[in-house]
């Protein structure tokens, strides 16, 4: 009886083991009729790298953030170093470290009052921003050095771009000054900085301190004295020379400090300080903050082809913030291609190599997104069921793209196939495969072509229904248009969209949507909804003239900013700035904004900015209502903020005089007041 029951028992384990398994193999094939987008073959394909990115995104942010450049700058300009200010450091023991730098450096360090004014003036009032700036440095400094080395200039001059922009690559200046090294257009171009539409070299921090390197040893072969060049970069050789001439021939800095322009008496004794502060930050309790990452484990590539930040961030999982910072010579996020000079790309080494190692695939995928932009052309893709045009009237032209499929557990060449709708044998020559075996891990070239209908435009002879070429080129349709024969689908809102992003999604138009649907004007659209959405499907030779575009405009509403705003209407914050010619990040309330172009006309009841007034995606939620919210424990005001959408910390502040960030349980807060 033991032995039937063990056997028994054995034959189930056996049986559970058997039927796991073929769960499993049929899960892995239901896995391989999953459809991939062109974007997921590409990075499939890819010989991935194990290194973790190094980059942080905390740091990231600091070295873009402008706030140090505009707080240091405006110290420089505005400080009196004639002023004595009170902070606890002897007299004798700051001559003493003067004379130690002295002893170590070629510039003419030496003890004066205005020196030691400004020197105390920075310990007081600025420490915990050298923090951050010490941080910033461990990633430029090396490129300085090099480049300072180079030309057999001081290696102090590194410290110059602390003053200059606080080692921010973006920074601007009233006058127009760009870069680390603050270079002026006329200035930049003379010393071979290129500055186009797509790059500004000025930003380029190894080109940029070459150049600055080179202005230096040019500007000490005209004064032989490394203080008088520093303030010739601040306020040019011309203003310097007048100077000495006032000063009666004097040549030392200090000597002539006086009849130099304003911003510049403050220049160099600012550039000493801050020598000062990077020798002398421990004995004053400064902690440098620590860089995620150095300059050594960044590299360089040559780019092939025009490609953008952002498809670089989606094929390498790179956030574009990062790709600025590394990359902050090019000005419109596009890495362009010119025939006759190299653009570089720079990436953190672990992403250089996945770079390097899948070009190719790269390179397919930057093509077949450009293929998807708008030609100026009269075509129709071939996907409707059969076209009402004469034959004689059109062409066929055939468009062929490139994909990347990665082998996986369990495929084989049948599934891949019926998968990409291309037949065995097709697979088989476009990556010379004798056999049906393929191997696990290997990448398959597959080939797509499709078919493009061309409309061929001929002369209307109707005298009635007779339109000039340039009236048919106007006409989005010219003989040919989507005719009324429609195919309903169900579309399902996703989160953060609106009824004009779905709109420009499916190519109707919002009042569509709004019938198609049975909604109001005021309707809202939660994340989840299902809507009806009739695609059009059946060509008819009947001439249609594109319907009337205009802009939609939106008044700025209290508590609204440009973020909110772009996240809103389903636009990128950069077209709102461009279409409303904003530079900085501040909205004046009551303001018109063009929220989106050329739309097509809305013929409704409410087709004036009163219908896109700020709305939340809350069912009753108007912006005349205000709801009372009381604090509960654990409550903060992030947390409370991302219980309404479109309410930011900044908004809650405003609306109930909070200054700090503390509240209190049982504290009342005012929401949309």
């Amino acid at each position: 009886m033991n032995i039937k029951n063990t056997t028994l028992s054995l034959f189930l384990l056996l049986s559970v083991h058997l039927f796991s398994q073929e769960a499993t193999e049929n899960k892995v094939l239901e896995q391989t009729n999953t459809k991939l987008s062109y974007l997921d073959s590409i990075k499939n394909s890819f010989i991935e790298d194990d290194l973790a990115s190094c980059l942080d995104s905390l740091w990231m942010n600091e070295m873009t953030n402008l706030d140090l450049y505009n707080n240091l700058t405006e110290d420089i300009e505005n400080i009196n170093i004639d002023e004595n200010v009170e902070f606890e450091l002897p007299t004798a023991l700051l001559k003493e470290r003067l004379s130690a730098m002295n002893a170590k450096s070629p510039f003419n360090i030496e003890y004066n009052q205005g020196l030691e004014n400004i020197i105390k003036s920075f310990l007081k009032y600025r420490k915990k921003s050298f923090e951050r700036l010490m941080a910033t440095s461990e990633y430029y400094f090396p490129m300085f050095e090099e480049a300072l080395a180079k030309k057999n200039v001081p290696l102090e001059i590194k410290y110059l771009a602390v003053v200059e922009s606080a080692l921010n690559p973006k920074a601007v200046s009233r006058m127009g000054a760009t870069g680390l090294w603050q270079f002026m257009y006329q200035t930049g171009k003379q010393y071979g900085l290129k500055i186009d539409s797509y790059v500004d070299e000025r930003s380029d921090p190894l080109k940029a301190s070459e150049a600055a390197a080179q202005y230096m040893s040019n500007m000490h072969k005209i004064f032989g004295d490394w203080d008088l060049v520093l303030a010739s970069y601040n306020s040019g050789p011309g203003n310097v020379s007048k100077a000495i001439r006032r000063s009666g021939g004097q040549q030392n800095y200090w000597n002539i400090r006086k009849n130099l322009p304003k911003e510049t008496q403050g220049y160099v004794p600012a550039f000493l300080a801050t020598m000062y502060l990077y020798e002398y930050h421990r004995e004053h309790g400064i902690v440098p903050q620590r860089a995620t990452i150095k300059h050594f484990s960044t590299d360089t590539i040559m780019v092939k082809k025009q490609i953008t930040f952002k498809q670089i961030s989606d094929l390498l999982d790179v956030p574009v913030v990062q790709l600025q910072v590394l990359n902050p010579s090019y000005k419109l996020d596009i890495i362009p291609f010119y025939h006759d000079q190299p653009h570089y790309l720079r990436l953190p080494r672990e992403k250089i190599s996945v770079f390097a190692s899948n070009e190719d695939q790269i390179y397919a995928y930057t093509e077949y997104e450009s293929g998807k932009r708008e030609k100026p052309y009269f075509a129709i893709k071939n996907k409707v069921q059969k076209a009402d045009v004469s034959p004689a009237n059109q062409r066929i032209v055939q468009t062929k793209t490139t994909k990347y499929y990665k082998v996986k557990r369990g495929d084989n060449l049948g599934v891949i196939a019926d998968n990409y709708n291309v037949s065995v044998a097709d697979l088989k020559k476009w990556n010379n495969l004798k056999s049906n075996t393929i191997a696990y891990g290997k990448n398959l070239k597959i080939n797509n072509i499709e078919n493009t209908v061309i409309a061929q435009v001929t002369k209307n002879t109707d005298p009635i229904q007779a339109l000039s070429e340039k009236q048919v080129a106007a006409s989005i349709t010219a003989n040919t248009a989507l005719s009324a024969t429609t195919a309903k689908t169900d579309y399902v809102v996703q989160k953060g969209e609106n009824l004009i992003a779905i709109a420009k999604k499916n190519n109707v138009t919002v009042a569509e949507i709004l019938e198609w649907n049975n909604l109001t004007n005021t309707a809202l659209v939660a994340s989840g909804t299902t809507l009806k959405i009739e695609s059009k499907a059946v060509l008819k030779n009947v001439l249609t003239v594109s319907p009337k575009l205009k802009n939609i405009e939106y008044e700025v509403q209290k508590g609204d900013n440009l973020g909110s705003i772009a996240k809103k209407f389903g636009t990128s914050l950069a077209d709102l700035k461009q279409w409303n010619k904003i530079s900085g990040q501040t909205v004046v309330l009551g303001r018109s904004l063009i929220v989106a172009k050329d739309e097509p006309a809305i013929k409704t009841n409410k087709e004036d900015i009163s219908y896109f007034k700020k709305k939340t995606n809350e069912p009753g939620f108007s912006a005349k209502e205000t709801i009372d919210y009381y604090v509960k424990k654990g409550d903060s005001l992030y947390s409370i903020s991302k219980k309404y959408p479109g309410v930011t910390i900044s908004d809650l502040k405003k609306w109930n005089g909070i200054r700090g960030e503390e509240i209190k349980p049982g504290m009342k807060l005012k929401i949309n007041g």
